[in-house]
């Protein structure tokens, strides 16, 4: 990887042997991406290097449930170390986060690729996504301790502000836009309304998406496949870059890759590829 640059990709793949089928390698042949973040790669190692190709180096936390979940990170060069431990000893985070190391130039960047679950209110699979995010936070400030030069990416499954979701009014009681997981992106990164919201309060990471484009409504990263939610831009903004502060200050450009139309999807997530100048 260039010692000046470094393009990190993240991305829901929805299952990674579909995403190809449906066009990933057309998308990703083009792009020029150093790192590639996935989540729901739903696949064998072997399937996702059969998928990318001999001159990626990939590292790999399959779900314990064969065929679901699953996070990996593609890069250009090898990780020098990576990490699938997390949260107590009795919670399966299995597929959902996994962290690496990068040499570029002389600087280290940590990476990890995170599949927070979609949970469902009032149903055990809430009370297991409030444990993860739960971890999470716990492990924040140990991440940021191993490496100030650290970036949390993924499919984290929670629109954070009004801003994130289109139909905002419609969904305060649905999984993804509930207050109590809301209150956990508030200890992270500041709520909304605080003077020094995404610029220091919480534990003082960065939301990327939000820095970049500012106080506007979106830019959406997953729409349903369902209906006319892509053609509508009927969209929820729950893909994210979260950049420790000193990583928040070398982004360069931040993009979502929303395809051009319904048909040339490859998932129902768009990528989000952000520019850091090391």
């Amino acid at each position: 990887m260039s010692s000046k640059s470094l393009r990190v990709a993240s991305v829901n793949v929805n299952g990674i042997r579909a995403a190809f089928r449906r066009g990933m390698g057309d998308w990703l042949a083009g792009r020029g991406i150093d790192v590639l973040a996935m989540q729901e790669v739903r696949a064998s190692t072997d399937d996702i290097v059969a998928a990318l190709g001999d001159e990626w180096d990939v590292v790999h936390d399959p779900a314990t449930a064969k065929g679901r979940a699953g996070v990996a990170i593609a890069s250009r060069s090898k990780a020098s170390i990576h990490r699938v431990t997390f949260g107590p000893d009795d919670f399966d985070s299995a597929g959902r986060w996994l962290e690496a190391d990068y040499e570029v130039g002389d600087t280290t960047v940590t990476i990890v690729s995170a599949y927070v679950h979609s949970g469902e209110a009032d149903t055990p699979k809430q009370v297991e996504k409030y444990r993860f995010l739960d971890a999470m936070l716990e492990h924040l400030p140990e991440l940021q301790r191993h490496n100030p030069l650290s970036l949390v990416v993924g499919d984290l499954n929670v629109g954070h502000r009004t801003l994130d979701i289109r139909n905002w009014k419609g969904n305060v009681k649905r999984a993804g836009f509930l207050p109590k997981e809301r209150e956990y992106f508030d200890r992270i990164l500041g709520a909304e309304g605080d003077d020094r919201y995404n610029a220091g309060a919480g534990l003082g990471w960065v939301d990327l998406g939000r820095r970049s484009a500012g106080e506007v409504e979106g830019p959406y990263t997953w729409w349903s496949w369902r209906g006319q939610a892509f053609d509508n831009d009927t969209g929820w903004r729950i893909d994210y870059q979260l950049a420790t502060p000193e990583l928040a200050e070398r982004m360069t450009s931040y993009t979502v890759d929303r395809a051009e139309s319904y048909d040339a999807r490859f998932s129902d997530h768009a990528p989000v590829v952000v520019d850091y100048a090391l």
